[in-house]
């Protein structure tokens, strides 16, 4: 009799999910590749709903309790842990506080749901939530996980609110994929699915505001990530470097030496060795009326942190930062660690019109004919928006680096260059 009952209990909560997912389906046709990516699974007596990647968890009997008292609730399961995997939110999960990462996807997830509207799926709390959303939007431009995780990180924000803003907006347990490799769905086929979802959603929504942050959250999923050390070594060459080269130091000849003739090694160390090393390259930096000056000043610092480190830089350096906006403003030249602290300690950001990038291109190639760089590697831009770009391709490398918390959707560049994209507290 206990089976029966049990039995019952599966088959309708196995009908409600999939009518929820039916429900989605028929409004939502953009994301049917996502829906079959994602397998509801029963797991009674878990008293949770939860979702690895490959598989939706549900405890049939708590869904049958919550479907009593609101029927919306299944489909919201359903959305909930379908966008935190279209926004890719679990694979941060070991880079951040996870009390906080985990409130700030659910907010994210909650709000674009609830933008999307779609029919039969209100819950009771949905005003609250509404007016913690609103009341958010007042402080965040654009409602990511990303950047209400940062916002609650630097605002200090305390427990007992951590705490409000879970229990208002906890839907499902979030699991740590251990070992990711084994999902049936992994990590990049997700990254695919995404990608597919936000070209589908582009005719979807054409002329709509109501999928504004489903746009916004899969921008953010899919945005190319970037350690800008690595962006630099880009800007490498091979150069003989004045340090000892233990790689090419034979131990058996020098200690053969010491004991065969006394204090005599057979064989020294080579005081030279090749390197890859960052050597000249150039930096512009855009002055137009939109740049901000304490964005620029954290570029430069980083950079210079970067640049300034042993195992990066040469001894010498021919580095030059140009100020630009439509027209070049400052070129100064950086020969060492000094000319750099320098222009920091005393740089003073110049310009402040429109944003023409041709100017800095022409300037690197009167340096050039004038034999100011004996290898130029390459040139890096650093700007906050558009730009008028030069249809010849230079060269030498050329990498636009655009802040996406300043610009929104970065610019198309040419073929040609490198774009590279970078929150706020990545420079």
């Amino acid at each position: 009799m206990e089976l029966n009952r049990q039995e019952k209990i599966e088959s309708l909560a196995g009908q409600i999910m999939r009518h929820a997912r039916d429900s989605i389906l028929v409004n939502m046709r953009f994301l049917d590749v996502a829906l079959s990516a994602l397998t509801p699974v029963s797991r009674p007596q878990t008293g949770q709903f939860s979702c690895d990647g490959s598989h939706l968890y549900y405890d049939p009997e708590l869904l049958l309790k919550e479907y009593q008292k609101d029927s919306a609730i299944a489909l919201r399961i359903y959305l909930h842990c379908l966008f935190h995997q279209l926004f890719y939110h679990g694979s941060f999960a070991d880079r951040v506080v996870k009390e906080l990462w985990d409130v700030a996807t659910d907010i994210a997830v909650e709000n674009t749901v609830l933008e999307l509207g779609i029919p039969g799926s209100s819950l009771a709390s949905d005003e609250a939530k509404k007016r913690s959303l609103r009341a958010l939007s007042q402080e965040i431009s654009v409602l990511t996980a990303e950047k209400i995780y940062r916002y609650f990180k630097n605002t200090g924000i305390t427990g007992k609110l951590i705490e409000e803003y879970g229990n208002l907006f906890f839907v499902d347990t979030h699991l740590t994929v251990t070992e990711p490799e084994k999902l049936e769905i992994s990590l990049e086929q997700w990254k695919k699915i995404s990608e597919r979802v936000q070209a589908d959603l582009k005719s979807f929504s054409k002329g709509k505001t109501d999928a504004e942050s489903l746009t916004h959250n899969l921008a953010e999923a899919l945005r190319d990530r970037y350690d800008y050390a690595e962006l630099l070594r880009q800007f490498t060459v091979m150069n003989e470097d004045i340090q000892i080269n233990e790689d090419e130091f034979d131990y058996i000849y020098y200690t053969y030496g010491l004991t065969r003739y006394g204090n005599m090694p057979l064989v020294e160390p080579l005081e030279y060795k090749d390197a890859k090393k960052v050597k000249e390259f150039v930096i512009a930096i855009d002055t137009s009326a939109s740049c901000r000056g304490e964005l620029v000043a954290s570029f430069l610092k980083k950079t210079y942190g970067i640049l300034m480190s042993e195992e990066t830089f040469f001894k010498k350096m021919n580095v030059h930062i140009i100020q630009c906006d439509n027209e070049v403003r400052s070129d100064v030249k950086i020969t060492c660690k000094e000319d750099f602290d320098a222009f920091l300690k005393n740089g003073k950001l110049t310009g402040f019109g429109s944003t023409d990038f041709r100017p800095v291109f022409t300037h690197i190639d009167k340096l050039l004919s004038e034999g100011e760089f004996e290898n130029l590697k390459g040139l890096i831009y650093f700007t906050d928006g558009y730009g008028v770009y030069p249809q010849r391709m230079p060269p030498y490398d050329v990498m636009f680096v655009f802040v996406g918390e300043s610009i929104g959707q970065p610019p198309e560049v040419p073929p040609w260059a490198i774009r590279v994209v970078l929150e706020d507290e990545e420079v």
